[in-house]
């Protein structure tokens, strides 16, 4: 079981890892952050069994907001 953790506040919503997330397990938050982008995020309690931690989304995030736990 794994699952990410996105950093709401660094996430400046350039959606790579929605892109490149290869389950689809990551989504476009329907509130902004503190910078006034609409963060990806990532719903642990209903995708927490499909994510295989293969980190790609964190590869991707140029802001580094994104950890990756197994």
């Amino acid at each position: 079981m794994a699952f990410i953790k996105i950093d709401r506040d660094r996430c400046k919503g350039c959606y790579f890892c929605i892109e490149f997330c290869p389950r689809s397990l990551i989504t476009v938050s329907e509130h902004h952050n503190a910078l006034g982008y609409f963060p990806a995020e990532f719903n642990k309690e209903e995708n927490e069994d499909k994510c295989t931690g293969c980190k790609t989304c964190a590869v991707m995030c140029p802001d580094t907001a994104i950890e990756v736990y197994k």
